[in-house]
């Protein structure tokens, strides 16, 4: 699979994931993309951390807004009765526990649900973002990511990043398969049937626990 395709199959998998009444915010980066998926027959409201509730998809060329922006600077619309406050406001919805889900990417995560997402030592970065507020704050966190970075493996036994928070994620969603964080691992549930379990478990540092009811990777 090339790059589009990869992102392609992540974010519409990680989509199946929301549910109708959901508050949901997105990271930067691949799960911007995750609005474009989710049916229609699923309601939710999606909220930016820069200050937006009703965030729509991504609008079509040539009709972008500079007014309507992601948190990671990237055009969005905005539903019918949506509304948009100081960031102060947006993480005081985020600290007090009212967002559903957050789907965010990661650089490393790990078999106790440690996720590591911001930073590289020895690498110039703004900075953490909003990240270790969503995920703390926010009831169920998933990670929509590519399963390696050039080869290199990112669900590991133990991140050597420094983390963005300890224990907190839920499920992983990649190119290969959706894995679930346990007390005793990670749990592979669903694979993608482009890829063998053999193929999986070499990409991935942690070993990987098989569901005894594991499914191909659904699709809708």
């Amino acid at each position: 699979m090339d790059k589009k395709e990869i992102r392609e199959v992540i974010a519409k998998r990680a989509a199946l994931e929301l549910n109708d009444g959901d508050v949901v915010n997105l990271g930067i980066g691949l799960p911007t993309i995750i609005p474009n998926y989710v049916s229609a027959d699923v309601n939710v409201t999606l909220q930016s951390e820069n200050g937006m509730l009703g965030m729509g998809a991504a609008p079509a060329e040539g009709e972008e807004d500079p007014d309507f922006v992601n948190a990671g600077g990237g055009y969005i619309t905005c539903k019918e009765g949506a509304s948009s406050f100081d960031s102060s406001v947006s993480f005081g919805i985020i600290r007090g526990g009212h967002v559903d889900v957050t789907i965010l990417g990661a650089l490393q995560v790990d078999e106790q649900g440690n996720l590591a997402n911001w930073i590289i030592p020895g690498r110039l970065t703004p900075g953490m973002g909003g990240a270790m507020d969503l995920i703390v704050g926010a009831k169920r966190v998933i990670l929509a990511m590519e399963h390696t970075a050039k080869g290199r493996h990112k669900i590991l036994k133990e991140c050597n990043l420094p983390l963005t928070a300890a224990g907190q994620v839920n499920m992983i969603i990649t190119e290969m398969g959706v894995m679930e964080v346990v007390p005793e691992g990670i749990v592979l549930k669903e694979y993608n049937p482009l890829f063998t379990l053999e193929q999986i478990q070499e990409a991935t540092d942690a070993k990987l626990i098989i569901a005894e009811d594991l499914i191909e990777m659904r699709k809708n």
